[in-house]
C-alpha cells in the first residue's frame, strides 16, 4: 500500500481539485494529489479517473518534451558549433549565446503550443517525480479496480507496478491472490509501461542462446533500433531546469559563465548517465553490463551462423570502436575480409560512428571541468579509452571503476534475493561490509528467552563428543567440546531427560534459519539440511596460557583449502555436496570465539562477526568463504552449526527421524486432550479442572514462568513447519 506520509505531501502541493480545460494538459502532480484524496475518501471510480489521468499527463509532458527538443534542434539549430561562433564577424557574445536565445524561444513556444500553459506549471517536485519513476500511481489503481470489479484492469495495474517493485511484499501476495481467482485470465498480466527494446533484446537472448540465429538477428536488431530511440528520449529530457539538492538560497550564486558551465556539465552528466537507464531492466537495480556493444557482439556471431558474413562483418567493427584491441574479434575481421575480399569495404555502422563520437565528446569536456572546475564523474562505460582521461584521475577512475565492478557484483547478489519470510528480522551486515561475496548477518532470529531455552538443552544433554560423528572435537586440546544433533535431543526428550519443548524449539530454530538462508540467498530454490549441530566450546581454564592455536582453523565447507597453490579442491573427504552455512548464537558470555573470513591465504582476514544471542550468520559453502573460529580463551560458547545442500539425496536422514518423534509426540499428546474432552462431557461441571490419572501430566503442557513459547506466531509451529 503506498506510503500515507507521501500522501499528504502531495495534498500540500494542490489545494484543490485540478481543473480541466480543452487543450490544455493538467499537470500531472495536480491530479496525482486529488487522484490519492480520493482513494483515501473510497471514492474508487474517481480515484480510478483521476490516477489514469496522471499517469496519462504524465506519459503526454515527457512526449512533448522529447519532441519539443527534437523540434528545436533542427529549427534553431547551432549551426558550424562553437568554432563557427568564434569565427564570426560581430561581437562573440551575439554569436555564441544567439543560437541559445533562438533554442530557448522555440522550446517555450513548442512546449506551451502542446501543454497548453506554461512550461513552469508542470514541474513537479522531486518525490513526486520519484513515485511515477517507480510506478506508485498503478499501486493506488489495482485496488481502485478490484474495488470496482474490473478485475483484468486491477491484475493489469498490480502486474505492471509489481514488475518494477518485485520486493514488494503485500503487492507479491496480491498477485499470488489474483492468480487464484477463477476469473483472471493469464493475459490479464501485462507491463502497461514496457519498454519495447527489453522485450525484443530478451526474446533474442533466448533465440540465441537456443541456436535460432536468424529469428535472434532479427530481435536483437529491433532491440538495438529501439534502445538507441530510448537513449535520445532520456539524452532530450536531460536537458531540464537546473537542479541543486545541497545549494541554500542565502548561498552566493553563481556568476554568468560559471552558471551556465554547471548547468551544461549537469546535462552531459545525464546524458552519459542514460545508457545505464536504458540498460536497467524495470525492477532491476544494476544496469545490464555493455549493454550497446553487447547487441553488436552477438548480432555478429548470429549473423555468421546464418551466413551473412558482410553484416556480421559491418557488427564486429562496429564493435571494435568500443574495444579496438580486442584480439578475438581482431582475428574474426581477418576472417570477414578474407572471405569478402579484400577490396570489400568494411566500416562500423554510421549510427554507432555517431554514438561513440558524441559519446567520447561529452566525456572529455567532464572529464576537463572535473580536473579544472572540480566536482566528480561516475563514467558509466567500461571502454572508455584510457588516455582521454587526465592523468591527475586516472587513480581515481581505476578505483571507481573497481567500486563500481564489486557494487554490480553485490547488486545481482541483492536482486537473486527474496523477501525475508519472518518480521522484525534484522540484515546487520551485507557481502559488500563484510568484504566478500555471498556472506550475511541476521539478528533478532532468536529471543533472549529462546536462547535461555537452548542453553539449558544444552547443559542438560552435553555430553563430550556427542553427536559429533561419536568423535571428540580434534580441533584443539584447550577446549572441551559437546554437541547435540536433532535426533539425539528428541532421543533425549523421549526418555524424559530433557522437556520436549525445549527439543521442538531446537527443530524449529533451525529450521527457521533455514528458510531465511534459502529465501535470502536462494529463493525458489529448495534448500535441504545436510547436517544441524547443537554445540558448545568451553575454555578449560588451566590450560589457556600462552596458547597459540584457534578454536577452529581456517577452512571452507565443501572442500579441501590449499593456501600455498591459493585454491579448494571440491574432492573427498570435503563435504562436496554442502552449499550454504549458517551458525546462530545462543550467547555471549565467554571471551573470544568469533568467527572471522579470510583470503585464500587463509591469513589475511577480510570480516569479522562476534557472537550474540540470536544472531544468524550465513554464506556460501564454497572457496569464496574461507573461515575459522578465534579461540575461546574463557567461558562456554554455544551456537547451531548448520549445513545446507540443494542436493535432497544428501538431506540429513536423522531430522527425518527427528520429525517423525516429534509427530508421534504430537498424537500421543492429542490422546489425553480427547479423553478430558469425552470427561467433561460425560458429567463433570465445567468449573472442575482435569486432572489425569497418577497426577502426572504431559510435559508439553505445563506452563514454564518467563516462556512466551506458547503464543509464538504461526511460522514457529512445528506442525506448520513440517
Amino acid at each position: 500500500m503506498a506510503s500515507f506520509c507521501c500522501l499528504f505531501f502531495l495534498l500540500l502541493l494542490a489545494a484543490s481539485t485540478a481543473a480541466t480545460s480543452p487543450g490544455r494538459l493538467v499537470p500531472y502532480d495536480l491530479l496525482y494529489a486529488d487522484g490519492v484524496r480520493a482513494y483515501f475518501a473510497r471514492d474508487w471510480g474517481r480515484a480510478a479517473e483521476l490516477l489514469q489521468r496522471a499517469l496519462h499527463s504524465y506519459a503526454g509532458l515527457r512526449e512533448a518534451r522529447r519532441a519539443c527538443r527534437a523540434s528545436c534542434r533542427r529549427e534553431a539549430a547551432f549551426l558550424g558549433g562553437p568554432a563557427a561562433a568564434a569565427a564570426a564577424e560581430g561581437p562573440w557574445e551575439a554569436a555564441l549565446f544567439g543560437g541559445v536565445l533562438q533554442r530557448a524561444d522555440c522550446l517555450q513556444h513548442c512546449l506551451g503550443s502542446r501543454l497548453g500553459a506554461a512550461p513552469s506549471a508542470h514541474r513537479a517536485s522531486r518525490a513526486i517525480r520519484r513515485d511515477f519513476e517507480q510506478r506508485e500511481p498503478y499501486n493506488y489503481l489495482q485496488v481502485a479496480f478490484f474495488q470496482l470489479k474490473k478485475l483484468d484492469q486491477a491484475v493489469s495495474a498490480a502486474h505492471t507496478f509489481f514488475v518494477a517493485n518485485p520486493q514488494h511484499l503485500q503487492m507479491r501476495e496480491d498477485i499470488e491472490k489474483y492468480r487464484r481467482m477463477s476469473g483472471v485470465k493469464s493475459d490479464n498480466f501485462r507491463d502497461l509501461e514496457a519498454t519495447p527494446h527489453w522485450e525484443a533484446y530478451e526474446a533474442g537472448v533466448q533465440h540465441y542462446n537456443a541456436d535460432e540465429y536468424l529469428q535472434a538477428v532479427a530481435r536483437l536488431e529491433e532491440s538495438l533500433t529501439e534502445a538507441l530511440s530510448a537513449l535520445e528520449e532520456c539524452r532530450a529530457l536531460c536537458e531540464g531546469p537546473w537542479e541543486d539538492e545541497e545549494e541554500e538560497e542565502e548561498d552566493m550564486q553563481p556568476g554568468l559563465y560559471e552558471a551556465v558551465a554547471a548547468h551544461y556539465i549537469q546535462v552531459l552528466k545525464c546524458r552519459q548517465q542514460c545508457v545505464l537507464e536504458i540498460a536497467t531492466k524495470p525492477g532491476r537495480i544494476s544496469a545490464t553490463e555493455d549493454f550497446i556493444p553487447s547487441h553488436l557482439d552477438l548480432l555478429q556471431f548470429a549473423y555468421d551462423q546464418v551466413g551473412n558474413q558482410a553484416l556480421a562483418a559491418e557488427c564486429a567493427a562496429s564493435y571494435l570502436l568500443f574495444y579496438p584491441t580486442d584480439e578475438p574479434l581482431l582475428e574474426k575481421m581477418k576472417q570477414y575480409r578474407t572471405a569478402l575480399g579484400e577490396d570489400t569495404a568494411v566500416t562500423a555502422r554510421e549510427s554507432i560512428q555517431h554514438y561513440v563520437q558524441r559519446s567520447l565528446m561529452e566525456k572529455k569536456l567532464i572529464y576537463y571541468a572535473v580536473e579544472h572546475l572540480g566536482g566528480t564523474f561516475n563514467d558509466p562505460d567500461l571502454w572508455t579509452p584510457d588516455e582521454l582521461i587526465p592523468e591527475s584521475l586516472k587513480e581515481k577512475h581505476r578505483e571507481d571503476q573497481e567500486k563500481q565492478k564489486q557494487e554490480t557484483l553485490d547488486v545481482e547478489e541483492s536482486e537473486k534475493r527474496g523477501p525475508l519470510p519472518f518480521e522484525g528480522i534484522a540484515v546487520t551486515m551485507d557481502s559488500r561490509q563484510m568484504n566478500g561475496t555471498q556472506r550475511v548477518v541476521f539478528d533478532r532470529v532468536l529471543t533472549e528467552s529462546e536462547c535461555k531455552d537452548l542453553l539449558r538443552l544444552t547443559k542438560a544433554a552435553g555430553e563430550a563428543g556427542d553427536g559429533y560423528r561419536a568423535r571428540r572435537s580434534p580441533h584443539t586440546p584447550h577446549e572441551r567440546f559437546e554437541g547435540l544433533t536433532v535426533l539425539k535431543a528428541m532421543q533425549l526428550a523421549q526418555n524424559g531427560d530433557v522437556d520436549w519443548r525445549d527439543a521442538k524449539l531446537l527443530l524449529q530454530a533451525s529450521e527457521k534459519s533455514r528458510r531465511i538462508i534459502e529465501s535470502y540467498f536462494a529463493p525458489g530454490k529448495k534448500l535441504h539440511f545436510s547436517f544441524t549441530h547443537l554445540v558448545c566450546r568451553t575454555a578449560v581454564d588451566e590450560e589457556q596460557e600462552g596458547r597459540m592455536d584457534l578454536s577452529h582453523p581456517v577452512h571452507a565447507d565443501n572442500c579441501l583449502l590449499d593456501p600455498e597453490g591459493q585454491e579448494c579442491w571440491r574432492e573427498p573427504p570435503a563435504y562436496v555436496y554442502r552449499d550454504y552455512s549458517g551458525i546462530l548464537y545462543l550467547n555471549d558470555d565467554f571471551q573470544g570465539g568469533g568467527l572471522f573470513f579470510t583470503e585464500m591465504d587463509t591469513v589475511t582476514v577480510t570480516a569479522e562477526v562476534h557472537p550474540k544471542c540470536g544472531r544468524l550468520v550465513a554464506f556460501s559453502s564454497g572457496k569464496e568463504n574461507p573461515h575459522g573460529v578465534w579461540a575461546v580463551s574463557r567461558g562456554r560458547r554455544c551456537a547451531i552449526a548448520l549445513w545446507y545442500t540443494h542436493s535432497q539425496e544428501h538431506a540429513e536422514q536423522e531430522r527425518v527421524k527427528a520429525e517423525e518423534l516429534m509427530e508421534q509426540r504430537a498424537v500421543e499428546q492429542d490422546q489425553p486432550d480427547r479423553e478430558e474432552r469425552q470427561a467433561d462431557h460425560s458429567g463433570r461441571s465445567s468449573s472442575e479442572l482435569p486432572v489425569s490419572s497418577g497426577g502426572a501430566r504431559p510435559t508439553s503442557r505445563r506452563h514454564k514462568p518467563g516462556s512466551d513459547r506458547m503464543q509464538q506466531p504461526k511460522e514457529l509451529r512445528a506442525r506448520d513447519e513440517f
